[in-house]
């Protein structure tokens, strides 16, 4: 997360600042004047920034201490125990948004699998939303959204990030935890797999190591598993000319566009060096690269 996003507002509680600061600092925190003034942001009472320090010190994720994160300009809703959406998935954001928009016919159908705290399904929503890029702006969703996790606390989060006004959670294994309806019908297939190969979860940041579910952070032997699985299935559920979008690293694109190709998809690559983003992106028959 960029603790550079927003403003926080004027602290809700008295803290001193210098010596939070120096704490953070001493914990390994690299941007501890920002965290500071989030912490004291969002606390509510003394004691309640004292126990949200004591999290954040002992090396949990800043976004789970503050029960937030900023992404696509929204805050999302993020729990104990969740994975936290990263700053390079709003490039996933972007490319499924700008296919979205080329979908035309009322309240195309949106699925996003794998998704944790439910940021990019609900991120999707906003960005053909209304005026003010937020989907209650308008009468009816402009999208038909389904999420789904395997994971239940993540469902849990992701209920609160995508409310019943704006579509749908399910908890399962994937494309089993989709009603059946769906097959056929998806526009946009949008999905943040786990991709860190097995033997590599060692090597990860204490803060995911140690604090996000494995389930969302293991790719298996060389982390490409479940994009394997989903790209396998993927023609079943998509729409005539829709697309599926994966998050992938540089280094694993190449296989991940071979599985795209052996299941039938046109697919290519895209990137952003910027954000250090990857993304793999398929279309069923009838559809072609925009």
């Amino acid at each position: 997360m960029s603790h550079h996003l927003s403003s926080p507002s004027p602290a809700a509680v008295p803290a001193p600042l210098p010596a939070l600061v120096a704490r953070l600092r001493a914990a390994g925190c690299v941007f501890a004047e920002d965290e500071a003034e989030l912490l004291v942001a969002t606390a509510r009472t003394p004691s309640d920034l004292a126990a949200m320090t004591d999290r954040r010190v002992a090396g949990f994720p800043l976004e789970q201490v503050l029960g937030w994160a900023e992404f696509c300009g929204r805050r999302i809703a993020v729990d104990p125990g969740v994975f936290v959406p990263r700053r390079r998935t709003e490039f996933l954001v972007g490319r499924a948004a700008a296919l979205l928009r080329a979908v035309h016919r009322p309240r195309p159908v949106v699925v996003d699998l794998c998704c944790g705290t439910g940021a990019v399904g609900a991120a999707l929503a906003a960005a053909v939303g209304g005026p003010a890029g937020d989907p209650a702006d308008l009468p009816s969703p402009p999208v038909e959204l389904h999420a789904a996790d395997i994971e239940p606390a993540a469902v849990r989060c992701a209920r609160r990030n995508i409310p019943p006004a704006t579509g749908r959670v399910y908890e399962g294994d994937l494309y089993a935890a989709l009603p059946p309806g769906l097959r056929g019908r998806v526009d946009i297939l949008v999905v943040n797999a786990p991709y860190v190969p097995t033997d590599a979860i060692g090597l990860l940041p204490p803060e995911a190591r140690d604090h996000e579910p494995r389930v969302a952070l293991d790719g298996g032997a060389d982390g490409l598993d479940v994009q394997r699985r989903v790209a396998a299935e993927a023609l079943q559920w998509l729409a005539p000319g829709g697309h599926l979008l994966i998050e992938t690293s540089e280094r694993q694109a190449p296989h991940t566009l071979d599985a795209f190709r052996r299941s039938g998809l046109r697919a290519w690559l895209a990137t952003d060096e910027d954000l250090c983003a990857t993304v793999v992106i398929g279309t069923g028959p009838d559809g072609a690269p925009s």
